[in-house]
């Protein structure tokens, strides 16, 4: 009985969600060199939790599920945010593009329990290739001055 109580008690329990403008001017969609095949791998692969905006299946409105999900979608725009990369200085932006290639390299990211119940944000292997080669030469283009 307790523990139903407690599952009730949570359903009163609402995250806030993730639901800030799509692409604004600070996107890194909007950058020089993001060609049209990175930016749909991004926006289905990773935008949900790198980015100002998430996309909510229907089962985050059931707790405990909804605020693990915002605790993961915090999580990854802590680590990296998509939507606000152009306002990075350059050295975070360069050293950013290197941890992209990592994860993917990898197999990190996406989440794999991410991807189970999301199995389209699954990368193949032509897709973490051209990723992975569009974040090296994004990051080779980079020049940070120094200090």
């Amino acid at each position: 009985m307790g523990l139903v109580a407690v599952l009730i008690i949570l359903q009163f329990i609402r995250p806030t969600k993730n639901e800030g403008m799509a692409l604004a001017e600070t996107d890194i969609l909007h950058a020089d060199s993001v060609p049209a095949e990175v930016q749909k791998i991004l926006k289905t692969s990773c935008y949900d939790c790198h980015s100002n905006h998430t996309s909510y299946p229907w089962y985050t409105n059931i707790q405990p599920i909804g605020l693990w999900m915002q605790w993961h979608v915090n999580d990854g725009k802590k680590e990296l945010n998509f939507s606000e990369f152009k306002n990075y200085k350059l050295k975070r932006q360069k050293h950013k593009f290197e941890e992209i290639s990592e994860v993917i390299e990898e197999h990190e990211m996406p989440l794999w329990s991410y991807t189970l119940i999301h199995t389209e944000t699954k990368l193949s292997a032509e897709q973490m290739t051209i990723l992975t080669n569009w974040a090296k030469q994004a990051f080779d283009k980079i020049i940070v001055p120094a200090p």
